[in-house]
């Protein structure tokens, strides 16, 4: 499907630009080295992956390796993500049961999850981690106009590069239905091995449910792979991940948040083969 088939293109899109003030964006756009910006995240040994490459997510023409996509992110997200943007994200923070000291926003975008994380653990070091220099560009500029202190990584959420269990919290909002199946699962494993034992995993995104039963809202943008998305499981993918206590709800029918934990593997008793799973909710792991 083409951009200008998509529900957005044909209706959605005049109404939206009715409240977004194109001119400030252009001048936002011209304001900005883009490159040389983008050339303090940009890492050499990160190669972009031709799924990611190869699309034009949401009509715009490279997707997010189009700095264009990284200033008019926001400005259309805050009315396409029903009911309210922040009262989404902010579904994703309460689900979090414990007191992390460490966090990764995986597919952070321009950091508007990462914000709040770091707002409501504010003693908990954050970190975001995108495949897009550009959105990461724009990212840093709203924690400083917000003066948090946040890093910011350019990487592939599939292989991070940081140690074995280094976090107490992984999360990714709004990702999973832009990756194939394969992608994501490859996320969801990359996210066990660095989770610390009892640490939560927590994915914000479209509900599944409503997006197989109502076949439009998957032409509502240019998504090339949403449709997979929907066909999935997100609860199985984290079991099959090694996940325990995996439970999605459901928000407003429209989008959903699945958490699962990393579990104990414990012996059962002295020679015995068998293991017992035990999850441990809301586990604060012991200070190193």
């Amino acid at each position: 499907m083409s951009s200008q088939d998509t529900i957005w293109e044909r209706f959605l899109a005049p109404v939206v630009r009715f409240f977004i003030n194109e001119k400030e964006l252009q001048q936002l756009y011209e304001s900005i080295d883009w490159q040389q910006e983008a050339t303090r995240f940009q890492r050499a040994d990160v190669e972009t992956p031709s799924y990611y490459s190869s699309q034009n997510f949401h009509g715009i023409k490279h997707g997010y390796l189009n700095p264009g996509a990284a200033v008019s992110y926001d400005p259309i997200t805050q009315y396409v993500l029903l009911p309210n943007e922040k009262l989404v994200r902010q579904e994703l923070i309460e689900t979090i049961q414990s007191q992390p000291r460490r966090i990764l926003d995986l597919g952070c975008g321009t950091g508007s999850t990462t914000l709040m994380l770091k707002q409501a653990f504010p003693a908990a070091e954050v970190i975001g981690l995108d495949l897009s220099p550009y959105m990461l560009v724009m990212a840093e500029r709203k924690a400083q106009a917000a003066h948090l202190d946040i890093k910011w990584c350019h990487a592939n959420a599939e292989y991070t590069g940081f140690p074995d269990a280094s976090f107490d919290v992984v999360t990714a909002s709004l990702l999973f239905h832009e990756t194939p199946p394969a992608v994501a699962q490859s996320i969801l494993q990359e996210s066990f091995r660095l989770l610390s034992v009892g640490g939560e995993v927590l994915i914000l995104d479209g509900n599944q449910k409503t997006l197989r039963q109502l076949d439009w809202l998957n032409n509502v943008f240019e998504e090339p792979y949403i449709r997979d998305f929907a066909a999935k499981s997100v609860d199985a993918s984290m079991v099959a991940a090694g996940f325990a206590a995996v439970q999605t709800t459901d928000l407003w029918l429209i989008h959903q948040v699945t958490r699962g934990v990393k579990p104990l593997i414990h012996k059962s008793g002295v020679g015995e083969s068998t293991e017992e799973v035990i999850p441990l909710e809301g586990w604060i792991p012991s200070p190193a």
